[in-house]
């Protein structure tokens, strides 16, 4: 997993929306409806907050233990190290079921501990993504499969959330932007009707959190969804467009007709859409 810090700066906006879309359509296929349902709580900020009782290593394990149960992976075993890198984090794939993940030797200072949670969630994520199968043609691609899922299951506030930025540092984990976070995490909002913004202990990110809900919200408004408005219909109709939209939850293509009010229902996530021409 890379980050970014002071050297370099952070990239802001959605350049990356269109993969992002595809990732969440993929994690939908992948699971099923009901299989996404079981991630219906975010992990709370309690498990993955190392205890100073436990120390470093002991702390570290406790939390990659917390994640492994919150993603649905009692068979793996993650052992945690820490050395010099130049990503933030790194992990073993294999047959399993031990996996082995080193942290950048960064997070073993104390000014940097509590964001261990943070790089953990992403690489015993990448743990879940190898079992499931489930991987993209691209390193890139699959960095980004790799933020969204982790965001999407309910752990990838944690990524948002270290994000810092102040008058002498920052910091960011993941290949998405923060605002893409934010959107991944809005559109998780939107299913379980959860709200994250009292998590953020980031000023920045919540700021991020907040450009990218605006954003989710927009897809609400695409025609031919009754949502748009009667004037985006209208353009959409003049492109030749207003049959064809992604589904605002999972992203999948539908189409329907331009010429009357229907129900639209999403063949890959469920969701129930109102339509109109």
């Amino acid at each position: 997993m890379p980050h970014s810090d002071e050297s370099s700066p952070v990239v802001h906006g959605f350049p990356h929306l269109d993969t992002v879309r595809s990732a969440i359509t993929a994690l939908y296929r992948r699971l099923s409806p009901d299989g996404v349902r079981r991630y219906e709580l975010s992990i709370p900020a309690s498990d993955v907050l190392l205890d100073p009782a436990d120390g470093l290593h002991l702390g570290a394990q406790r939390v990659a233990r917390a994640l492994v149960r919150h993603l649905g992976l009692p068979e793996a075993r993650i052992v945690v190290s820490f050395r010099a890198m130049e990503h933030a984090a790194s992990v073993e794939l294999g047959a399993g079921p031990e996996y082995f993940v080193e942290l950048n030797e960064r997070f073993a200072r104390p000014a940097h501990q509590r964001d261990i949670g943070a790089a953990l969630a992403h690489e015993i994520t990448h743990v879940l993504l190898h079992r499931l199968g489930l991987d993209r043609p691209t390193v890139a691609e699959n960095e980004i499969l790799t933020d969204v899922v982790t965001s999407y299951l309910g752990a990838g506030w944690l990524l948002l959330d270290a994000f810092r930025q102040d008058g002498l540092s920052s910091q960011k984990l993941g290949y998405l932007t923060p605002e893409e976070f934010g959107y991944v995490l809005a559109k998780r909002a939107e299913v379980f009707g959860e709200d994250p913004s009292p998590w953020f202990t980031s000023a920045v990110a919540y700021e991020a959190w907040v450009r990218g809900r605006a954003e989710a919200a927009r897809d609400w408004r695409r025609p031919p969804l009754a949502g748009a408005g009667w004037a985006a219909r209208r353009r959409a109709r003049a492109q030749g467009s207003d049959g064809v939209f992604p589904c605002p939850v999972c992203g999948q293509r539908l189409r329907v007709p331009g010429t009357r009010r229907v129900k639209a229902r999403c063949g890959v996530c469920g969701t129930v859409l109102d339509c109109a021409p």
